[in-house]
């Protein structure tokens, strides 16, 4: 049975997959933290390759900062996590540059793995002329340049709970969780949303507020209820 997302999700990866720059297309799934960037790019990644065209999915996890970089600025810093957590710099010199025009084509695929806080120097891969290279992650219109771009909108309350949840084990529990997303994570995001106005810029803009039933806002030229495709701060006795 097609699903309300798979009807949604189809119509992003059509999209994508009609697209032909002469390079492999740059795809950011950009959004607050817990917003739903990782799951959508997988399952956008998926619905490109089910349409017959080469893709790939690639997460900015793997082109974090060291630690010493992310937390010099202090762990709970939100300057410190909007300016330090990501290395944009080494990612636009082995990624995005390789697979824009006149680039070779060959892409580093990580140089940090974030657990153990440790380099890697991995070979590059190749990328097929016609690839579509779909990467989350935080931040992603602020310094770096692509092809096409799709914001997940998320309230914030919303993407607390999720995040919350999902990294209460890792943080220490719900409560320290919970901390850390105000005074970190969303404060961070907060200032990305003022300063660079990400949903406005991108060039498909998703609400995931409801994962099952995500509603289209805007793809390409055209837009679909362009009052509310906004994200914005909403107001919410955890934020």
């Amino acid at each position: 049975m097609i699903t309300p997302r798979d009807r949604v999700l189809g119509r992003i990866a059509d999209h994508l997959a009609a697209l032909r720059p002469g390079h492999p297309l740059r795809v950011a799934v950009d959004g607050i933290t817990a917003s739903g960037k990782t799951t959508l790019a997988r399952e956008l990644t998926a619905a490109v390759v089910a349409r017959g065209r080469p893709a790939a999915h690639l997460s900015m996890d793997g082109f974090h900062n060291p630690r010493v970089v992310r937390h010099r600025q202090g762990r709970d810093s939100a300057d410190g996590y909007y300016a330090d957590a990501y290395d944009f710099a080494s990612f636009a010199r082995l990624v995005l540059e390789p697979l824009g025009p006149g680039g070779d084509r060959r892409y580093r695929q990580r140089i940090i793995d974030l657990a153990s806080d440790t380099a890697i120097d991995e070979p590059p891969v190749t990328a097929a002329e016609d690839m579509v290279l779909v990467v989350d992650g935080s931040f992603l219109q602020r310094e770096l340049t692509w092809d096409e771009v799709v914001f997940v909108d998320t309230p914030f309350e919303v993407a607390r709970e999720r995040g919350t949840r999902r990294d209460a084990e890792l943080l220490g529990g719900l409560e320290q969780a919970g901390r850390a997303f105000d005074q970190r994570y969303h404060a961070a995001s907060r200032r990305y949303l003022t300063e660079v106005e990400p949903a406005r810029r991108a060039t498909i803009v998703l609400s995931n507020e409801d994962i099952a039933n995500p509603v289209l806002r805007r793809i390409g030229a055209l837009r679909i209820d362009p009052d509310h495709y906004l994200a914005r701060p909403r107001n919410s006795s955890g934020d």
